[in-house]
Formats: structure tokens, C-alpha cells, sequence
């Protein structure tokens, strides 16, 4: 691919990038200023597979809070990277870790398969859902999400995928928290989940 070529995907991935952030921001501020319109666009009604094959909706994660991403598995370096982050993060919760459910959502559903997911979360932990399915069902809860992704083609036919990479927090209301940033340092993102796990019904 030119140079040029290359300049000008790499700038439209970083602000597709930014331009996702900041929608997840103002949602942040805006349920702390005591508005909670905002955070109520966050997430919705959806219609999915599991990576054991088992339809899965908004209900499946009702009442628990869940932390959910979006990637794919061809993804070469920051998809592995967040959920072996992801993995490590839900050893040291310890028994708090049952608290919570954790979602990684494709953003590939071509490729994607139930089969494919499922083989591909055989190397992380065991915690971790895949949901798929069909390209319809996944740009409906991306969009819900606002998750920010697209296809770039490469030379030889193929493609890669451009995508925010951010984990969302949601309580068992289904409001967003707030969101875990890429490579954020353990500490941080400790914290936020066990915070996230202390707002867990008690049985």
C-alpha cells in the first residue's frame, strides 16, 4: 500500500477513534451531573449468538453488571492484548470475579463464526463470552454502543478492521459506569471492576 495510502487510513482510524472517546466521555460527565439521558443511549435491545452457539439478548446480561468489548479475533495486536489484559484483571478479582459477566462482541461477523470465537477464547480466560452474528445484528449494537469500527482492504483481497478499543462498564441497570482505556495500568482498571462488582445484587 502507498505511503499516502497508509498516512491517510492510520488518520482516519485516529479519529474514529477520538470521535468514539469522546461520545463515551460526555456520557460519563453527563449521568455525574445528574442527567441520565445520556447514559440511557448507551447500550439496548440486541439479538445475538454466544460463542457455544446459544442465543443471547440484552436480558442475558440483565441484572448483573458485565464488562463488554468490541474486536475481532484476526485482530493482530490489540485485541489480544485487551483481553490477555482482560484475563489477568479477572484472576486477581478473586472471588469477585463471579460478579461480574464479560462480553467480547465481533465487530467481524464474516469471519467471526461461532466456532471461530469459541476457539479463539480457548486461550483466555474462561469467564469471557463471545457474542456474533449476522452483519445486521452487529451494526445494531454497535451502533447502540457507538462503537466506532471499519473494514480496511489490504493487498490481495483481504481486509483488516478498524475499531475503537475501549471496554465498557455497565451496571446491573444497564447504565454505563464508566469505560476501561487500552493498556490502562492494572491498578486503575482493578479498581473500576472491583467497584463495578461491589454494585452486584446480593443474593
Amino acid at each position: 500500500m502507498p505511503a499516502r495510502q497508509w498516512l491517510l487510513t492510520g488518520l482516519a482510524g485516529v479519529l474514529g477513534f477520538a470521535f468514539a472517546s469522546l461520545c463515551i466521555v460526555y456520557a460519563i460527565s453527563m449521568r455525574v451531573g445528574g442527567q441520565e439521558a445520556a447514559t440511557t443511549s448507551i447500550g439496548g435491545p440486541f439479538t445475538l449468538v454466544d460463542d457455544n452457539g446459544a442465543t443471547v439478548t440484552e436480558k442475558t446480561l440483565a441484572g448483573k453488571p458485565y464488562a463488554m468489548y468490541f474486536g475481532y479475533t484476526f485482530c493482530p495486536e490489540v485485541c489480544p492484548t485487551t483481553l490477555f489484559d482482560l484475563s489477568r484483571w479477572i484472576r486477581k478479582l478473586g472471588p469477585d470475579a463471579d460478579k461480574l459477566n464479560y462480553v467480547f462482541v465481533t465487530v467481524d461477523p464474516e469471519r467471526d463464526t461461532v466456532p471461530a470465537m469459541h476457539a479463539y477464547l480457548a486461550s483466555f480466560d474462561k469467564h469471557i463470552r463471545g457474542y456474533t452474528g449476522t452483519l445486521a445484528q452487529i451494526v445494531q449494537i454497535a451502533k447502540q454502543y457507538r462503537v466506532y469500527y471499519r473494514k480496511i482492504p489490504t493487498d490481495g483481497g483481504g481486509y483488516t478492521m478498524d475499531h475503537s478499543a475501549i471496554i465498557y462498564l455497565v451496571g446491573p441497570d444497564g447504565k454505563l459506569v464508566t469505560v476501561i482505556a487500552y493498556q490502562e495500568n492494572d491498578a486503575a482498571a482493578l479498581a473500576k471492576l472491583r467497584n463495578l462488582a461491589s454494585s452486584a445484587p446480593t443474593s
